[in-house]
């Protein structure tokens, strides 16, 4: 008779294969875990510790913050002074997201209809170029480009044309010294920094935009302007929508560009990090930042039913 062969000792590993492969939920488990804990504990119970915060309300005379439920500090909103940094927010956002659209969808377009082989990637590099760089490197270099003495001055100044700038900055709401401390100069530096976040959406969308179709409108005696109103717009619609998604809410919650860029007006950012600093007043400052979350949440909802999340 011969001896029956000694099976090898199964190792940790192979225990641990066989265990996953007979219960793969508890595979699932282990993998989901840690992604849930951080998104459920850090994330989403900061923003319950903010929402609980928006509740209280602090003692005018004391200082001190009481825990007893009220809705006093959103009454607070409503006063003309806050209520003035939530529409300028609002509104800024709201300029900032239409103009990199129409500043994106020309670039997008070409990228996604006639850009090929070295021109697209030249068209990625560009458009990724800026988003590499530190964003308060940009921010600054924007401070001096906007500046009296920089370059735009200066080229102002050469060509005589400095009575253009000096107008725009006397026209009511865009009033300042200069480019670089006016809302216009915070308006071009959100479009310059958001811009990428537009046009990759965009561009990925307008990709989608079947070829036979725009063949068929010309078949059927569209002319250009007509298949791009009624074909290529109405495809391209949920990427511009994606886009705005970023372009509007990071516009909303910024607070270094504004205190950069056009110090003399105040926007939900800065209240937010000066009243939990300077001021002490948490409350308010976690009743103006969920007014973003919100406004985002509503947003959000509309940009899902047009299709937008198929853009992104």
């Amino acid at each position: 008779m011969t001896a029956p062969a000694i099976l090898p000792a199964r190792g940790l590993a192979d225990r641990l294969t066989g265990l996953f492969w007979r219960h793969p939920r508890v595979l699932l488990a282990l993998l989901l875990t840690p992604p849930l804990l951080w998104l459920g504990v850090v994330y989403l119970g900061s923003l319950a510790a903010l929402l609980l915060q928006s509740f209280y309300a602090i003692d005018e005379f004391s200082g001190v913050v009481k825990e007893e439920f009220t809705l006093k500090t959103y009454g607070e909103l409503l006063r003309p002074s806050n209520f003035d940094i939530l529409v300028r927010t609002v509104i800024m956002a709201a300029c900032v997201t239409l103009a990199c659209a129409a500043l994106a969808f020309p670039i997008a377009y070409y990228a996604a209809r006639y850009a090929r082989g070295h021109w697209k990637a030249a068209f990625y590099l560009g458009v990724m170029l800026p988003l590499w760089s530190s964003y308060l490197v940009k921010v600054y270099a924007w401070k001096l480009i906007l500046a009296k003495e920089g370059i735009i001055g200066w080229a102002a100044e050469r060509t005589h044309t400095s009575w253009i700038i000096d107008g725009l900055l006397s026209i009511p709401g865009l009033e300042g010294s200069s480019l670089s401390t006016s809302p216009l100069g915070t308006f071009a530096v959100f479009c310059y920094i958001w811009l990428p976040y537009m046009i990759l959406p965009m561009q990925a969308a307008l990709e989608r935009v079947p070829t036979s179709m725009l063949e068929a409108s010309a078949d059927l005696g569209a002319t250009r302007a007509q298949a791009f109103r009624t074909v290529v717009l109405p495809l391209a619609l949920p990427g511009v929508i994606a886009g705005s998604i970023f372009t509007f809410s990071l516009t909303l919650g910024d607070y270094i560009i504004p205190q950069i860029i056009g110090n003399s007006a105040n926007f939900i950012g800065m209240a937010v990090y000066q009243l939990q600093g300077t001021a002490g007043n948490i409350p308010l400052a976690a009743a103006f930042a969920v007014v973003p979350i919100l406004i985002m949440l509503v947003y959000l909802a509309l940009a899902r039913r047009m299709g937008a999340f198929d853009a992104l």
